[in-house]
């Protein structure tokens, strides 16, 4: 992770707002119901940007971070993004994040799986049953998270007597963050008893946001698609995706160099909203 202010770089990038761009995974009705029962609905939303030049990971300074002297436009303080960012208030009114960002800090996160198979190791006992339901456990609270089963223990609680069956970088995959995300949900969240909503609403989600592209020689699916999570700061402090740090507070920066296009997962945590 990384903080950066002036890099004094030359203008790289050109971005637009991509509106026309649909994300049929997660608008979809059987979607919704469960980002509703999740209290996720209405929190929640991907956008999609265009950039004008290519792109590799290595770039990721010129591509995202901010110039002090505003000389420069990259991601966060480009026009076109200003304008069109979207953003959360504290009143539960969605915005666009049209400030002046004077800092921000990137994490990259790894995003190499291309099988749900991932996610079998929790099929152990004490975790997930051979039928999909999912253990329950005493009720507790972390960072205002209800924990009433083993598998928000494993996915929230290092003295968890499970956490082990995901190593750190494995916590550092993109298809594992989404997976969390989802099964912890909103302040209002109503728990699934079995894990198969869980696995089919991250796999839809993943499929759409990452590309993928097969190995002419080895014929293997490789994921060509680089993920940042990132943290933007203005004058007065953090500003985006929220003003108050949390495991729910999220904006996930997914770019295509093949596409040159940049998919934003963003989500506020709160209660459910009904608009979007």
């Amino acid at each position: 992770m990384s903080a950066c202010g002036d890099q004094g770089r030359e203008p790289r990038y050109t971005f637009h707002h991509l509106p026309q761009k649909g994300f049929p995974a997660l608008e979809s009705r059987n979607t919704r119901d469960l980002l509703l029962k999740w209290s996720i609905d209405g929190r929640i939303t991907v956008q999609a940007f265009s950039f004008d030049q290519n792109f590799k990971g290595y770039q990721r300074d010129d591509f995202i971070m901010v110039d002090m002297n505003f000389t420069n436009y990259n991601f966060l303080n480009h026009p076109d993004v200003n304008s069109n960012l979207k953003l959360l208030s504290s009143s539960g009114q969605w915005t666009t994040l049209d400030i002046n960002v004077r800092k921000i800090e990137v994490k990259n996160l790894l995003c190499t799986q291309v099988s749900m198979s991932f996610f079998d190791r929790l099929y152990c006992e004490g975790v997930v049953r051979e039928n999909g339901n999912i253990v329950k456990c005493y009720d507790e609270y972390h960072d205002d998270i209800l924990i009433a089963d083993e598998l928000r223990k494993v996915l929230l609680l290092e003295d968890s007597d499970h956490y082990d069956l995901f190593s750190h970088s494995d916590r550092e995959e993109f298809l594992f963050c989404l997976f969390k995300h989802l099964c912890i949900g909103g302040a209002l969240c109503q728990y699934e008893d079995d894990l198969g909503p869980y696995l089919e609403t991250t796999k839809a989600l993943y499929k759409e946001l990452v590309s993928v592209q097969k190995d002419p020689e080895t014929k293997e699916i490789n994921i060509i698609s680089t993920v940042f999570k990132v943290w933007a700061y203005d004058a007065h402090g953090l500003c985006y995706p929220s003003s108050s740090r949390h495991e729910q507070n999220f904006a996930y920066l997914i770019v295509n160099p093949l596409k040159r296009h940049i998919y934003v997962l963003y989500h506020s945590f709160g209660g459910a909203l009904f608009c979007n």
